[in-house]
């Protein structure tokens, strides 16, 4: 029961701060199911099973406020989907510890580039909308699908920006695409791909799925009632915080 509850407690946490920066739930639940006991491949699985939920609950406050492109939706899940299955499959097979490094060394540097960059992602900048700019958009969507699949901190972060840099989307609007297609489809692949390659903790999943449900919802109700300032500030500390934590952990 106490473990239920320190699982509870975590998962809200992680997934309130998931929820304001559009990704980093990893940061704080994946450690502390290994911290638990659970082997690495069984925790991400079960992670990612949590992780769906933060996706639903924010979807439940987003389509209340937001609207979405159906070319960015068609894209993210066109793109991102087989990269998720490609990185799903590596990871089991592969020690992912220099991988953990380089994308703790690439995260820490997300925070910073938005940091030093106050003007970025406060008003929508629509750019690259033409084939080649969305193919080329679909392809790096693709790579950060891998990067889900295989690792479970940062990749909707990633996406978070990308939207942001390339497509010129506000932080409001590209966090809310993140947690819809990021925290249900992708990583709802990509529990499925592993639950069927590995296995789930299933008995530890109420009291995380009740977290990332809560959690998800308020996370995303403070990022539009707060507006574009607040989901930046949180992106940027998330970003310094889950690069430092893959980096500590790697090394």
């Amino acid at each position: 029961m106490q473990d239920q509850l320190l699982l509870f407690v975590i998962s809200f946490v992680a997934n309130l701060l998931s929820a304001l920066a559009g990704g980093g739930a990893g940061l704080l639940q994946l450690p502390a199911l290994l911290f638990l006991g659970l082997p690495f491949s069984v925790a991400l699985a079960t992670h990612k099973v949590a992780s769906v939920f933060l996706g639903l609950g924010a979807t439940a406050r987003h389509l209340q406020s937001s609207q979405f492109d159906v070319r960015f939706v068609g894209l993210i899940l066109l793109s991102g989907l087989p990269g998720v299955l490609l990185g799903a499959n590596l990871i089991l097979q592969v020690d992912d510890r220099w991988a953990q490094l380089a994308l703790g060394i690439l995260t820490l540097s997300l925070g910073a580039y938005s940091y030093f960059k106050p003007d970025l992602g406060h008003v929508s900048d629509p750019k690259h909308r033409n084939l080649p700019g969305l193919l080329l958009g679909g392809l790096v969507l693709f790579a950060i699908g891998a990067v889900n699949g295989s690792l479970t901190s940062g990749s909707g972060l990633f996406v978070t920006l990308w939207l942001i840099v390339w497509f010129g989307l506000d932080y409001k609007a590209a966090v809310a695409y993140t947690l819809v297609l990021v925290g249900i489809f992708w990583n709802g692949f990509g529990a499925a791909t592993l639950g069927w390659l590995g296995h789930i903790q299933w008995d530890w999943l109420p009291a995380l799925i009740l977290g990332s449900l809560i959690g998800g919802y308020l996370g995303a109700h403070f990022s539009i009632i707060k507006g574009n300032q607040l989901v930046k500030r949180s992106f940027e500390v998330v970003t310094v915080c889950v690069g430092v934590a893959l980096i500590v952990r790697a090394v």
